[in-house]
Parts: C-alpha cells; sequence; structure tokens
C-alpha cells in the first residue's frame, strides 16, 4: 500500500505485483541463511526444530508459487483505504445468494494493534503443544 495522509478516507482499487527483483532478493536472502547449531534432542520445547525452519525456507525459497498465489489474490476486487488513521486493504467480493448478508472479516496483525494507542491489551498468541509438529489446526 502507498503511504497516503491520515485522512483520506478514498477507497482505491489495488493489485498485487511484487517485483520479480524482490522475490529474486528473497530467494538469495533465504539460500545464504546462516544456521545456528541446535540443542539435540529438545524438539519444540526450546522454539522451531532446526530441520522444520530449513525445510520451510526451502519450500519458500524454491517450492512457492509467489505468481500463482499473485494472480488467484488478483481474482478477486481489492481496495485499499485508510480508517481511523490506518491502512486497511480489502476485498469486495458479492455472495452469489441474492439474500446473503455482508460479512466483514479483519487480518490485522499483532504489530497493527499494539502500535495503536487505543490497544490495551496485546491480543493472545497460540502455540503448538510442546513437542508437536504445528499444523493448521494448531495455530
Amino acid at each position: 500500500m502507498t503511504a497516503t495522509h491520515p485522512s483520506d478516507t478514498t477507497i482505491r482499487p489495488f493489485r498485487i505485483d511484487i517485483p520479480q527483483a524482490d522475490l529474486d532478493d528473497l530467494r538469495q536472502r533465504l539460500h545464504r541463511t546462516r544456521w545456528p547449531d541446535e540443542l539435540p534432542g529438545v524438539g519444540w520445547t526450546r522454539g522451531v526444530p532446526l530441520g522444520y525452519l530449513k525445510e520451510l525456507a526451502g519450500y519458500w525459497a524454491d517450492g512457492y508459487d509467489w505468481r500463482k498465489q499473485e494472480a488467484a489474490l488478483n481474482e478477486h476486487p481489492q481496495f485499499t483505504t485508510t480508517i481511523d488513521g490506518t491502512g486497511v486493504h480489502f476485498l469486495h467480493v458479492r455472495s452469489p445468494e441474492p439474500a446473503a448478508l455482508p460479512c466483514c472479516s479483519s487480518t490485522a496483525g499483532q504489530a497493527r494493534r499494539s502500535s495503536s494507542s487505543r490497544s490495551s491489551t496485546p491480543s493472545p498468541t497460540r502455540r503448538p503443544t510442546a513437542g508437536r509438529r504445528p499444523t493448521p489446526s494448531t495455530w
């Protein structure tokens, strides 16, 4: 999103368009990662196991199809605006059901919430059970 004045509430069309140079740079940085040593036998009790993290970084570097995801997201009408001084990116997708109720979903991250002067408590985080590999249902 481009920076706008906090009071500019204009709704602007948006398309995801990641420059290839940025993707190339990310791939190179992932391949150049200097991995730490790992304590033997600690599994998930001391953070993310090194083997899992290397597998994940390898996937992001060489397995994830960035352009496919970009194209899939760009199939939906996207927009940006400012609400209460915060930049917001959103999709506007109509239901095929004529009597459907509107639905609004937000995925604002902790960093955005913690920077708000109205935020008084941090949001809870979910962690996988110690010693078990996380799955989408545990996050």
